[in-house]
């Protein structure tokens, strides 16, 4: 009998070398430029204050310079928080505000399992090759009943950038070359979540519109986020100056306001989910139900009708 194949690794379409390296150039401007990963680790602050739970040990992971562990210190909702990212300068800004930080990848967490009750991720995720793996190895280190809140670009990201370079270099290059990364739809962190064995997931969206007096605005802070696209070798190409200039006009032409400024759309996927324990409420099971839908319609409507 032939056994089976052994399960195939998933596309490496990150250098992540390549993306320390620009995280670490960003790192010592990146209070300028960190707009967006505030406004979306406060929202995780938001909904984690939501919960009526308290916490013994957070992670943040993939944090920058801190942006989560900054705001939850000195606080009663989690006793102690370890912040992680693959920059070792992200690192260094980060233990410089006071926080318990140290390198770690994303894609290979060196933690035992269980080691932490809540794990946070904001604005990271995204740059992983292998996100199911990622989101698995996030289940193996919560401890049982244990909270995850992530937020990651989604695929609607800089949809005016995306339109504006494939039409530039289709007009002018015959052809497409990889210039943003892909990002994954809604639908698809849904399914990811269940495949990674959360209980209880949620998943939603929210849309951040940013105003530029040009493109190269947008591409400034694009830089000084360290989100440049970090293609492996062989996949990226470098972009010519003319495509960007007939990118740029494109992007003016159909993206301005009546004040002459463009927009940039950022979609930003939510996540949340809890490592199954033997406590947590359990779905019914098919054909269990006590009451018919058919029969709680009929009712619902002489009801309607008596009214």
């Amino acid at each position: 009998m032939t056994p089976p194949a052994a399960p195939k690794a998933p596309p490496r379409l990150f250098d992540r070398d390549l993306l320390v390296r620009r995280r670490d150039r960003a790192a010592p401007h990146f209070d300028e430029y960190s707009f967006l990963k505030d406004l979306v680790s406060s929202d995780l602050v938001d909904r984690l204050d939501d919960t009526a739970r308290t916490f013994r040990a957070g992670l943040e992971l993939g944090g920058h310079d801190g942006g989560v562990s900054e705001q939850l210190k000195g606080g009663a909702k989690v006793a102690a928080m370890t912040l992680t990212d693959p920059s070792p300068a992200m690192v260094a800004r980060a233990r410089e505000r006071g926080l318990d930080a140290a390198v770690a990848d994303e894609e290979n967490l060196g933690f035992e399992a269980a080691s932490f009750d809540l794990v946070v991720s904001a604005l990271s995720l995204h740059w992983v090759n292998d996100l199911p793996g990622a989101l698995i190895q996030v289940r193996r280190v919560l401890e049982p009943d244990g909270l995850f809140l992530g937020a990651l670009f989604g695929a609607g990201t800089l949809a005016e950038l995306r339109a504006s370079l494939i039409e530039a270099e289709t007009e002018i290059m015959g052809g497409l070359a990889p210039r943003l990364s892909p990002l994954p739809a809604l639908a698809d962190m849904a399914a990811l979540m269940q495949r990674a064995g959360f209980a209880l997931p949620v998943v939603d969206r929210e849309s951040v519109v940013v105003r530029y007096d040009s493109v190269f605005g947008l591409l400034a802070d694009l830089k000084g986020m360290g989100e440049r696209a970090a293609f492996a070798s062989g996949m990226g190409q470098p972009l010519p100056r003319r495509v960007l200039m007939r990118m740029a006009e494109l992007y003016a032409q159909n993206f301005s306001d009546p004040d002459g400024r463009v927009r940039a759309t950022f979609e930003i996927v939510y996540l949340s989910g809890w490592a199954p324990a033997p406590s947590q409420p359990k779905p019914l099971k098919p054909g269990s139900a006590k009451v018919s839908l058919a029969d709680a319609v009929r009712r619902q409507g002489e009801s309607d009708q008596q009214a």
